[in-house]
Formats: C-alpha cells, structure tokens, sequence
C-alpha cells in the first residue's frame, strides 16, 4: 500500500478506484478507510468467547478494517470477486510475463507473488488461489484453474458455534475443492457462491 501511494503520488483508496475497480466495473467492492459501515445487505460476523463458564457470541460485523491496510482493507461480493479473478488470471489486468510469475509457485508454500498454486493431484490438475478474511470469522475464497476459465467465490463467516474453524474448515476447503474442480467440471464459467 505504502509503495502504491509513494509512486502514485494518491491514496491506495483511489488507486483501487482508478486501477481496477471502475475498469472491471465492481460496483460491489469498496475500500473502507477507517469506516466501519458495511453496505447493504451484508453477512454478520461473529466471536465466541467464554466469560468464567459461560460462553457467549458476539456479533463483530461492524470494525475499522484499516488495521488490514492494503492486505485486506476491502468490502466486496462474491460476484465482483469472481470478474476480479476471471479478469487477472485471463490477461485483463497485467501483462502476461507479470502473470506468468504470479503462477510460478514458489518455495515450500507454493506462493507466486500474488498467488498461491496447488497441486490437486492427476485426477483434479492445478488451481490457483488467494483467499482471504477479516477478525470476526469473515473469510473469502476466490480459487480458479490457472487461466481462469472456472472459479469457485465464496464468502463465509464463523464463530456462531461451537465448532473450532481450524479444525474442520481445512477439511471442509478439501472436500469442496476436489468436488468443484473434478475434471467433468471442465468448461464452466459460472462463479460458485
């Protein structure tokens, strides 16, 4: 973010605007600042926490998302997510050398500047993927074959039950993944919410 602004000579909100938002024409995404207002309508997000023997939930959807700065200080849809991704992993938004490096993985994680690649295994192929969330159990998943011809967005919130997220989501992602990235799946374009 601080490089944007130092070499734009504007602030990383305007960037945005000005860069990606307006051209993909993601009316639905916004950089908040400081604001905590979420736009209509909206998921909630929540905490559970327990006070001596009583636990109880907390609904966290309102916050200052600034303390995420440029690595998540943004409101969007799953919609817009999708054109987001479809666009950059199709050559809309970098030239294709830039690309090509954000899907070179690299180092044990598999991170190319930008973007995470894993391997599916032979009988899924290779998808690429930069999911993200926010305190208060908001999160969203924006994975796709890398040319971008199927996605898979969703957003998902947590913290409502008992259920510890670090134990099944990961389990969870893997089922949900292998189901929408089968080979018979090949062709669709279509996001998944």
């Amino acid at each position: 973010m601080l490089l944007i602004e130092e070499i734009s000579g504007l602030p990383y909100a305007e960037e945005m605007q000005r860069r990606i938002l307006e051209p993909l024409g993601l009316r639905d995404t916004a950089v908040p600042g400081t604001s905590p207002e979420l736009p209509e309508p909206h998921a909630h997000g929540y905490y559970r926490y327990q006070d001596a023997e009583q636990w109880n939930v907390a609904d966290v959807t309102r916050q200052n998302l600034s303390l995420l700065v440029g690595a998540g200080d943004m409101i969007s849809t799953t919609q817009d997510l999708h054109t987001f991704l479809s666009a950059l992993l199709g050559g809309e938004i970098l030239p294709a050398p830039l690309l090509d490096e954000m899907r070179k993985p690299h180092g044990m994680l598999g991170y190319g500047l930008g973007l995470f690649v894993q391997d599916l295994g032979p009988d899924h192929g290779t998808v690429v993927h930069h999911n993200g969330g926010a305190p208060g159990g908001f999160g969203a998943l924006m994975i796709s074959t890398p040319d971008g011809r199927r996605t898979l967005t969703a957003g998902l919130t947590t913290g409502d039950t008992a259920t510890d997220p670090a134990q099944e989501f990961p389990k969870a992602l893997d089922r949900l993944i292998k189901a929408v990235f089968r080979p018979e799946q090949a062709g669709s374009t279509q996001p998944t919410a």
